[in-house]
């Protein structure tokens, strides 16, 4: 396994146990349709949230949720659709959880509500 899939993994693994602890519920974690995919999606007082985590272990090349392009936003928002098609939900909103992991220092966690639509 590759080192940015494995420090991607470990990433993941640290916003569900935050989101679990927040009281969302885990619907999924790397649902896919074709070739987009939503990082985890998750439900909490009637809405599903859809999640892009982004996690680095440096800022040489600036916070990890700057990475986020036009084109992520559009292939997350389009396989939610896809997602959301034969349920009832009352909104959905998309977060992001944008995390570094330096090696010599205490991890940096943000949760960014309503980051994109």
């Amino acid at each position: 396994m590759s080192r940015n899939r494995n420090i991607g993994d470990k990433g993941e693994n640290i916003a569900i146990d935050y989101l679990q602890k927040e009281g969302y519920e885990i619907i999924a974690t790397n649902w896919t349709t074709g070739h987009k995919e939503i990082d985890i999606i998750t439900k909490k007082d009637n809405c599903y949230i859809f999640f892009e985590i982004k996690t680095r272990t440096s800022l040489k090349q600036g916070m990890p949720e700057e990475s986020i392009s036009i084109g992520k936003i559009k292939s997350v928002t389009e396989a939610a659709r896809v997602f959301l098609y034969d349920k009832q939900y009352k909104d959905i909103r998309f977060d992001v959880i944008s995390i570094v992991l330096p090696s010599d220092g205490e991890m940096d966690f943000l949760h960014i509500r309503d980051a994109f639509y």
